[in-house]
């Protein structure tokens, strides 16, 4: 019998949770399980197996996210689109570490082409439409920004910046300005 109130939305946004307490990388149908004091047999009626689960964490982190940088992009353009985008992205990674690592992770095609991220490119790519960046420029900003935010975060994330009396806000801030005046300066050779 399937216990009362476990639905698949329920186990993902549960193993969401687990995720940002323990890691996206430990999360498995076994934890889940013993979280809500089950078996792990009755969550399969909901789930197909943890790969199943981690798909469905993934799908509602970069659904999340996408809902959060698009209400920071509303009536923003230029550098104030930027840096809403970067913050919004960067203050997610911060308060969701492992729902964060769960939007990183690897979908297949199909899957992927369903997805949020496809949101996250449309709305960096109207980001760059203030650049009045053409092909192939604009995807290789795209893959600029995506990479210099990722990087940054991660690197964050991981302590690598505690080690200065330089404040990682100074530097987040100094690397916001070099994007903008990169994009905006830049010239198609």
């Amino acid at each position: 019998m399937v216990r009362a109130g476990l639905t698949p939305e329920r186990l993902t946004r549960a193993g969401a949770e687990l995720a940002d307490e323990v890691g996206f990388d430990q999360v498995t149908v076994s934890a889940l399980a013993r979280r809500f004091d089950v078996k792990v047999a009755s969550l399969y009626s909901h789930l197909k197996n943890s790969q199943d689960l981690k798909t469905r964490i993934a799908l509602f982190a970069l659904e999340e996210l996408a809902d959060r940088v698009a209400a920071a992009l509303a009536g923003r353009a230029g550098k104030d689109a930027l840096a809403a985008f970067a913050d919004a992205y960067r203050d997610y990674a911060r308060e969701h570490p492992g729902r964060y690592a769960a939007a990183r992770l690897r979908l297949d095609p199909e899957t992927a082409a369903a997805s949020a991220g496809v949101r996250h490119a449309q709305m960096t790519r109207a980001i760059l439409r203030g650049y009045d960046l053409t092909e192939p420029d604009q995807t290789h900003a795209v893959r600029m920004l995506g990479s210099v935010f990722h990087g940054y975060v991660s690197l964050e994330m991981a302590g690598g910046f505690s080690h200065t009396a330089i404040d990682s806000q100074e530097s987040w801030a100094w690397i916001l300005d070099s994007l903008d005046a990169l994009l905006r300066n830049r010239t198609t050779p």
